[in-house]
């Protein structure tokens, strides 16, 4: 994966960061659309004008771009965006973060490259992410379900044994992955 960006990809790029703050504007305008900035984080949902985000050390909107954000706000508006399905704009702010090591921003990347049709991509960041935190349970299940899509059930029986053995079989990712493989395999 290539972070450097060519004049032209940094044009693309800031074009589709500005659609990504009218979706960040749009979905913060409505109660019901509020970010969940998941994590269990307390953090409050602040409403920004089109083309900034909310800024925790800053304490007000900035510019969404790289270096008037911190790697947390950024990692955690990608995640947001591509938890939402706006996978490009994800993609375009998670590439922002500074810490390329970050088994978060990796999954997330995976996530959104894995929707976006690359799932083979997908997988290599997920396998990355938890080469760095293998408890990560979400990370998991998005590997299980990148195995899903390529019909590697077994493969994708190993993540959800290694999601039990972290949380159970009543947690969420445990069911989400147990869900998609049934309806993969109704065997199963």
């Amino acid at each position: 994966m290539i972070f450097a960006e060519s004049g032209q990809q940094q044009k693309q790029n800031r074009a589709i960061l500005s659609l990504a703050a009218v979706a960040l504007v749009l979905a913060w305008s409505s109660p019901a659309a509020a970010f969940d900035f998941g994590g269990g984080s307390s953090r409050s949902t602040k409403k920004c004008p089109s083309g900034s985000a909310w800024s925790d050390k800053q304490g007000k909107c900035a510019a969404l771009k790289s270096g008037s954000l911190s790697d947390d706000d950024l990692r955690q508006a990608g995640r947001q965006l591509a938890r939402d399905g706006h996978f490009h704009e994800a993609i375009s702010v998670l590439e922002m973060v500074s810490d390329k090591n970050d088994a978060m921003v990796l999954t997330y990347l995976g996530y959104s490259h894995r929707k976006l049709g690359d799932v083979d991509l997908g997988i290599a960041l997920y396998q990355k992410a938890l080469d760095i935190d293998p408890e990560n349970i979400d990370t998991r299940e998005y590997l299980g379900e990148g195995y899903v899509s390529k019909g590697q059930l077994d493969l994708a029986w190993l993540e959800l044994a290694e999601i039990e053995k972290r949380c159970g079989t009543r947690c969420d990712e445990y069911q989400a992955l147990d869900k998609a493989m049934r309806s993969s395999n109704p065997q199963y």
